[in-house]
């Protein structure tokens, strides 16, 4: 049995689901053990139920100002001194923006290897077996700590979340921060939608062939019926047909949906690096000959701005039957 302390994330004062799937994989890890919630933030109080459901034991609700906003000192001096006075056996963080930064910082601090990027957990032998992904997703390697205790950070849309209800502790724990180096004194969020990317079950994307701004338009339509998010590949970003905050790719995000619909996008490998493990893959496009044919379940040979309203049409229909 084990003791495992797991770092929750919320969005907009949503619970992230890949908090949720971190849980998942902490109970697997935790053997019965405890599994301890880390929830930051003044709103953190809200969803400390929702953690409860999903196998937390113990959740630590940090509240402080300096909070509010990320920074990566405050964050890090508040997550040391959690795992200082609660001295985990293993320790999980969401593989999100704030994942990333901050987790090698922790690692670093407390002399520990960090597996980022997870799609799966397992415990053989009483050693935990972390799998990722390798070479753009075109393989996939298995680690395992050998000193120290694991640390992994957990990539959305992969672990399936299991309800596992426990009675909760809610811990207020309080933190010192000291020595901000950076202060944030605004903070600009940018309307792309409803759904986050990142973990958005269905993805509709754009390439250079929706041609300009507005040809994303038939795009959002069929998201919003299918309740999913939009996204882009680079090209059509370079183009200014939408922000990089949609970015889709090696040097963008990386997506695992359960449906990627490729439309007006060739398929360069940058691109497949950032969504080739969905898990079907529909591709629209004019040219025959495009390379995302070749890695698509389901191929439309069309014009998307065809294709994609009478596809919005009968989804509509489905939805409203």
């Amino acid at each position: 049995m084990r003791k495992v302390l797991v770092l929750t994330e919320a969005k907009a004062g949503n619970l992230r689901g890949v908090s949720l799937e971190a849980l998942t994989a902490a109970k697997l890890i935790a053997e019965g053990g405890e599994i301890i919630a880390v929830a930051i933030g003044s709103d953190a109080t809200h969803y400390a139920n929702i953690l409860g459901k999903h196998g937390a034991n113990k959740v630590y609700i940090i509240g402080n100002e300096k909070l509010d906003v990320y920074t990566t000192d405050a964050y890090s001096q508040a997550m040391r001194q959690v795992i200082e006075h609660v001295d985990p056996e293993a320790i999980l963080f969401p593989h999100t923006v704030i994942g990333k930064d901050l987790a090698p910082r922790i690692a670093a601090r407390f002399g520990l290897g960090l597996v980022s990027d997870v799609v799966d957990v397992e415990v053989e032998n009483n050693d935990v077996i972390f799998t990722r992904p390798i070479y753009s997703g075109k393989a996939f390697e298995k680690k395992k700590t050998v000193s120290g205790i694991p640390f992994a950070t957990v990539r959305p849309n992969n672990i399936p979340v299991e309800e596992a209800f426990s009675t909760i502790e809610i811990v207020r724990f309080n933190v010192e921060i000291n020595d901000i180096r950076t202060v944030v004194r605004e903070v600009v969020r940018k309307a792309v939608g409803g759904v986050d990317l990142s973990e958005a079950k269905i993805v509709i994307s754009g390439g250079r062939g929706v041609k300009s701004a507005d040809g994303f338009k038939p795009l959002q339509e069929l998201a919003e019926v299918l309740g999913g998010a939009v996204g882009a590949s680079r090209g059509a970003c370079d183009a200014e047909y939408c922000d990089y905050s949609l970015q889709i790719g090696q040097t963008g995000k990386v997506v695992t949906p359960d449906l990627y619909i490729a439309c007006g996008i060739s398929g360069a490998i940058q691109h497949l690096a950032g969504m080739s493990n969905s898990k079907i893959v529909v591709a629209i496009n004019k040219d025959p000959e495009a390379p995302i044919f070749q890695i698509a379940d389901y191929g439309i040979v069309g014009d998307l701005f065809e294709v994609v309203p009478l596809l919005t049409e009968e989804f509509k229909k489905l939805v409203n039957s």
